[in-house]
């Protein structure tokens, strides 16, 4: 942070992806559905990312952590969920390209140069498809909600946020 400044948001969480491309927008199908199940303080903000690109700059910038929901391409099992921190994505996330292809790491690389980078959390999934123009998401994917959302209900009481579950009405 930058000068002791307090941040708009104590946490964010962001859900990434593209839903025309089937289990590509997962991140953006789960955070629908985890805030339509549950309720959080006031200082936590739910997002959906999307593809937005250098516009979630404002967004990144604003909080003091940042909870990512999104696919990871990598040769394991679909439906594996990986958690890694910032200073860990070169591992797992492709390198930050040019101004003409925007992708999450150059959104995080400009908050940097900001200095204004939050702490970075992200909840990842080996998607089961991948690149086919689909708006349904795999059994498979689906399949996995509960999984993520009791890594992210985790993450959250691990930053000493409380998630309180919707009555069904």
């Amino acid at each position: 942070m930058k000068n002791n400044e307090k941040k708009a948001n104590r946490l964010t969480i962001l859900g990434l992806g593209n839903i025309l491309l089937g289990d590509e927008g997962y991140g953006v199908h789960f955070v629908r559905r985890f805030s339509e199940r549950y309720r959080l303080p006031d200082d936590v903000l739910i997002l959906n990312g999307g593809t937005l690109g250098y516009k979630l700059l404002d967004t990144v910038c604003s909080c003091e952590t940042l909870i990512v929901i999104d696919v990871l391409r990598l040769k394991d099992k679909p439906g594996s969920i990986y958690r890694f921190e910032k200073k860990d994505m070169a591992l797992y996330l492709p390198p930050p390209t040019s101004a003409h292809e925007v992708q999450f790491p150059d959104v995080l690389l400009q908050a940097e140069m900001l200095d204004e980078c939050p702490d970075v959390i992200f909840l990842c999934i080996v998607p089961d498809t991948y690149g086919d123009l689909d708006l349904v998401m795999t059994e498979l994917m689906e399949g996995r909600f509960d999984a993520m959302e009791g890594f992210l209900l985790w993450e959250l009481a691990q930053q000493g946020i409380a998630a309180t579950r919707k009555s069904r009405a």
